[in-house]
């Protein structure tokens, strides 16, 4: 079986990865296509640290393949976005319906492959890119037949991310004004979160010049190269800025463009160590910076909303992705990533 191996130095494509059958509870799903995330690489830089050997991947969509003892949500046959939660479905969190703060789906990373008789850490509980991956019964959301499984696939992270940290994390309200610095795949998710949250304004922040006519097409109604321009389009500041990019520098322009009883969401991974400052007087009337995981989203919920909304016309998918590539070019596909030549690029199996 053929899928993506990191072992602490390269990241490659292998052509002798075994899995094991699906459990109780568990759901063995061959993948169709995955996203390739800025999270991949980032475990590949150490950004995020994780152990390895493992096999890379975590935004995926594909066909159920088998099912394990207990699992009567989804069959064979049907087609599943991959959600990277594991979570519980019994502890107080999730029995208040906030999953993202589930412990048991945070930082536990089974070991469901093998290669030469040595096991392999799954990524994020999904391990995407492998041809076939099994994963807990409640990570696997039934969509729609007809849904393109290449548009699928980014339900599972991009999509959740930022629409839900704009619907769900931030609650923005009609009429209100939106900022969104990076407008990569999940910055252009924030975009179009705050379109159907039916922001007012809506202001994308990136250096490339090239993202503008995305950002636009996803409901920006402004478009800037810098965070210091913004007080042109927006002089008092934004009700919302999402930083969507990992910089501590940012986040510290994402709280100075704030305006009274504004909030800042932090949606961009920064490596562990990382600190950013700020003067605390300046969160006074009613300012604030929140954390967001994940959209803060319900995924079996959420999917199912926005593959709907999708099949209406009211959130697009087709135009995040820039280019497909066969599984064996991911280094190439990796390598365009990385040179932001790609908004998302898109494995294949």
């Amino acid at each position: 079986m053929r899928g993506v191996v990191f072992d602490g130095v390269t990241a490659e494509v292998v052509g002798d990865l075994g899995v094991r059958e699906p459990g109780p509870g568990e759901v063995l799903v061959d993948i169709a296509a995955a996203g390739l995330c800025h999270s991949d690489l980032a475990v590949i830089d150490g950004t995020i640290p994780f152990p390895v050997p493992l096999v890379l991947g975590h935004e995926g969509a594909g066909v159920v393949a088998a099912v394990g003892p207990g699992v009567t949500h989804v069959a064979p046959g049907d087609h599943v976005a991959l959600s990277t939660l594991a979570n519980c479905g019994t502890c107080a969190d999730c029995d208040r319906g906030r999953p993202t703060l589930c412990r048991r789906a945070i930082g536990r990373p089974g070991r469901p492959f093998d290669r030469l008789g040595a096991p392999l850490h799954q990524f994020a509980a999904s391990s995407a890119f492998a041809e076939r991956t099994v994963v807990r019964a409640v990570q696997a959301v039934r969509i729609p037949a007809d849904l393109p499984l290449t548009s699928a696939a980014l339900l599972g992270c991009a999509v959740l991310t930022g629409v839900g940290a704009v619907l769900n994390r931030a609650g923005v309200g009609r009429g209100e004004s939106v900022v969104v610095i990076g407008a990569g795949g999940v910055g252009l998710n924030a975009v179009q979160g705050a379109r159907l949250a039916g922001a007012s304004a809506i202001v994308a922040v990136d250096v490339d010049p090239a993202k503008e006519k995305a950002a636009r097409l996803f409901g920006a109604t402004g478009f800037h190269l810098s965070p210091g321009a913004v007080r042109d389009t927006l002089p008092t500041g934004a009700d919302h800025v999402f930083e969507c990019v990992g910089n501590t520098a940012l986040v510290r322009q994402a709280i100075d463009l704030l305006d009274r009883g504004g909030q800042a969401v932090l949606l961009g991974m920064t490596a562990p160590s990382a600190e950013a400052s700020f003067p605390p007087a300046a969160m006074f009337l009613d300012k604030s910076i929140l954390g967001c995981r994940y959209g803060s989203s319900r995924p079996q919920h959420d999917i199912a909303l926005y593959a709907d909304l999708y099949r209406r016309g009211l959130l697009l998918l087709d135009e995040l992705i820039t280019r497909t590539y066969p599984v064996e070019e991911f280094a190439r596909a990796a390598d365009d990533a990385r040179g932001g030549r790609v908004t998302r690029a898109v494995l294949t199996f």
